[in-house]
């Protein structure tokens, strides 16, 4: 059994339209679970995938992404 992290992710998010698009490539992701603050522009993602897939995945909705590490 693969143990779930929670990895912390700042995501330069500024409206709805961008934590939308966040939403759309994450529910892409199989197993899967995330949160979303958009004031602080951070992103949570429980997951046991590596976080390599998890930058990647983030990235595709256009914004600058950095990972904070896990929580």
């Amino acid at each position: 059994m693969c143990l779930q992290q929670k990895h912390e992710f700042e995501v330069a998010m500024t409206c709805e339209g961008c934590s939308g698009a966040v939403s759309r490539v994450l529910s892409k992701l199989a197993g899967v679970s995330f949160e979303i603050d958009l004031p602080k522009k951070l992103v949570w993602i429980e997951s046991d995938k590596d976080v390599e897939v998890l930058m990647e995945t983030l990235k595709k909705c256009g914004k600058e992404v950095k990972y904070n590490g896990t929580k």
